[in-house]
């Protein structure tokens, strides 16, 4: 049984300018004590043919927690540019919200990622150098994918036998 709930992640200013910072409200409920932080990661993924291209855009410790509804904004900065193959900039990607105790992820969030000129010609006839200024960031909120992962969260390296097998729960969860 996870100990920490995600009840809620809104995407906030989306869509925005491609260069614009990324920012997720994330609303979640803690069962119990834990005697840790959270570590929250934000991750862009660059490029469908490699994870070389992915960048964590941010990671944040969220502690300590109170027992009850916890509620933060998330935000980081776009990608960087430089580091992200011209024809991976423009149609879909993903970006994910990732959370980690002891440094066992044990939820993750994805969300598909759809950049397009806003401009009606650039879309039709894009120029061979992508045009940062004219893209647009559009996340695709309505459905996330969320995938659990079961972790020890005694920190002391006890797994049950439930545990021991890292069965993974992934399901499609509808959050604004």
């Amino acid at each position: 049984m996870s100990l920490v709930n995600i009840v809620n992640v809104q995407v906030l200013d989306n869509p925005t300018d491609f260069n614009n910072e990324f920012k997720f409200e994330i609303t979640f409920e803690c069962n119990a004590e834990l005697k840790d932080d959270l570590e929250w990661r934000m991750i862009y993924v660059g490029s469908a043919e490699s994870p070389q291209y992915d960048q964590v855009l941010d990671s944040i410790m969220v502690g300590p927690v109170p027992l009850g509804i916890n509620r933060f904004v998330f935000s980081a900065n776009a990608p960087k540019i430089d580091l992200l193959p011209q024809q991976d900039l423009l149609e879909v990607t993903v970006v994910l919200l990732s959370c980690l105790y002891h440094e066992k992820e044990f939820v993750r969030i994805g969300y598909y990622v759809n950049n397009e000129y806003t401009d009606e010609a650039l879309r039709e006839n894009p120029p061979a150098q992508v045009m940062i200024d004219k893209l647009q960031r559009n996340i695709l909120a309505d459905k996330p994918k969320v995938t659990r992962y079961n972790i020890d969260w005694s920190g002391e390296g006890k797994q049950d036998q439930e545990n021991a097998q890292q069965q993974v729960v992934d399901q499609d969860m509808m959050v604004q």
